[in-house]
């Protein structure tokens, strides 16, 4: 089975993420900050990739920690879950309509993290939750997963349309990228031998 628990404990926050990347989607997080649970649960239920985040962080100064921290440990998990990613398709991507927005995700799992962000939104918040946050939730994620991730809007004038399509749109890349290659007899999708 391709899974992995990790925990991660700073002065800031304390969290502890599974993931079982052959799942059925299934989540179960409860970080404290309600809007970025809905978005976690989109992450899990698009990617197949089964999910369990807990997260206490210093919610009383404000969610950035969390979020950002919960990313941290994602992108861990994800790489150790994966291994030395021998036999996967290695490159996902998928464009998302969600109502008025559209999200054109790219990646590659190649242990090189790179982050391009061309996503903008119309308004600072979606409810209590800063917008910016959504960046550095992807920034964190893309950096200790070893991922290469570029996100677009092509169009889209509500928030969480916006928020939401750009989590979706990367899980369903992350499941192409993820999934075994049946033609590839176990090999390191890589002319190196080795990602």
């Amino acid at each position: 089975m391709r899974q992995a628990t990790l925990s991660r404990k700073t002065s800031e926050t304390d969290i502890t993420v599974s993931v079982t990347l052959d799942g059925t989607g299934r989540s179960e997080c409860k970080t404290g900050v309600g809007f970025f649970d809905h978005m976690l649960d989109q992450l899990a239920r698009h990617s197949l990739i089964d999910l369990q985040v807990q997260a206490k962080g210093d919610l009383h100064i404000d969610d950035h920690h969390t979020v950002e921290d919960c990313g941290i440990a994602l992108g861990q998990a994800l790489a150790q879950a994966l291994g030395d990613k021998r036999g996967i398709r290695r490159y996902g991507e998928c464009r998302l309509a969600m109502d008025d927005a559209q999200i054109a995700c790219a990646l590659d799992l190649s242990g090189r993290p790179y982050l391009v962000w061309n996503v903008e939104f119309p308004q600072g918040k979606i409810g209590s939750f800063d917008v910016e946050l959504v960046r550095e939730f992807f920034q964190a994620l893309a950096t200790h997963g070893g991922i290469t991730l570029h996100l677009d809007r092509v169009q889209g004038f509500n928030a969480h349309h916006i928020a939401e399509a750009t989590f979706k749109a990367t899980a369903r890349a992350l499941r192409m990228g993820l999934e075994p290659d049946p033609r590839s007899t176990g090999a390191i999708p890589s002319t190196k031998g080795r990602l």
